[in-house]
């Protein structure tokens, strides 16, 4: 095992893909002569060349466009978008035609293209570039949505994204770049809609996914110093979801938080507690709480950004009310 951060990971998949089929390339706001935003893509066009590592005009529909056009044609575009905000102008693309080729054409053709980029709030950046856009893009058929949260989920992931025949959409995080975590020497793939149990517990468990479940863990340490042992299960892909690793878990034992870093209404979590009602209702003892983004557009100051997202003492304070106590 190995040490790398979060941005490393990524690479290291682009890289090994990129390395064993030549149909895969990288394009996107300063991918290349900048090595990439936030420079995940550092040194990939001194290996592989300006005609697979290719710096786009600021024009995210135009060069969706193109990578859905040489994905249809036999090649396995990466398109880093220097954040999902920007992603909407692209959303034409990538709704319209990334999701909807292979159906539409009758099975003629697939669409093997990977769109990738930070997505979330990361500081104070204010209402149209702090915006969680996992659900938004989840509720589309043809789609698959990943949202890594560690450098090991990051690199499997990607990797698994990159030789998927159906557009695969990977949700990143400004936040996360610089984090550090272990990852196996060699090459390993993760699948995509397979979750992890991050932590084993007895007592509640928690479901989340993306960065905001490093509060998870931060409300699980403080609860077990209380006896209460919480399980928590990162999906790591939010379309399509592991359903029965929550209901597996949750039969176990018996009550579920929920923790997105998004606004409730149409999120994740509510789609999770409808299938645990669905599927596990004999199995709850509490109902399934979730502890979401505050239903507004996402503030500049400081103060109303912790009051807005989910921190330790909401979620401390959900896992008790699922148990009944104070």
């Amino acid at each position: 095992m190995r040490i790398v951060q979060y941005r490393e990971a990524l690479r290291e998949a682009m890289v090994e893909e990129m390395r064993k089929d030549e149909n895969v390339f990288l394009m996107g706001e300063e991918v290349a002569e900048y090595n990439g935003a936030y420079k995940v893509s550092q040194g990939m066009l001194d290996e592989f060349g300006e005609k697979r590592v290719i710096d786009t005009p600021i024009a995210e529909l135009g060069f969706a466009g193109i990578a859905v056009g040489a994905a249809i044609n036999g090649l396995r575009p990466i398109v880093e978008f220097m954040t999902w905000n920007f992603a909407l102008l692209a959303s034409d693309q990538i709704i319209n035609s990334a999701a909807k080729m292979l159906q539409m054409s009758g099975g003629q053709y697939s669409c093997p293209v990977v769109f990738r980029g930070g997505n979330g709030p990361a500081g104070q950046l204010a209402a149209t570039h702090s915006q969680s856009f996992e659900s938004f893009y989840a509720h589309v058929p043809g789609l698959k949505v990943v949202t890594p949260s560690t450098p090991y989920d990051a690199k499997g992931l990607l990797k698994s994204a990159i030789r998927d025949n159906d557009p695969v959409l990977i949700m990143e995080s400004e936040k996360m770049y610089g984090d550090k975590g272990e990852i196996p020497e060699g090459e390993f793939l993760i699948p995509i809609g397979k979750a992890d149990v991050k932590r084993k517990g007895d007592s509640v468990t928690i479901v989340s996914f993306g960065k905001i479940i490093k509060v998870a863990h931060e409300a699980a340490e403080v609860l077990a110093k209380e006896g209460i042992e919480c399980e928590i299960i990162d999906l790591r892909s939010v379309r399509p979801i592991d359903y029965d690793a929550v209901v597996n878990s949750v039969k176990k034992t018996n009550r579920c938080v929920v923790v997105e870093e998004s606004w409730p209404l149409a999120s994740i979590s509510g789609e999770i507690a409808f299938h645990l009602q669905r599927y596990a209702f004999d199995y709850l003892d509490s109902p399934v709480i979730r502890v979401m983004q505050k239903d507004t557009p996402f503030a500049f100051s400081k103060v109303l950004i912790e009051e807005a997202l989910p921190n330790v003492k909401r979620v401390v304070d959900a896992v008790k009310s699922s148990l009944y106590v104070s």
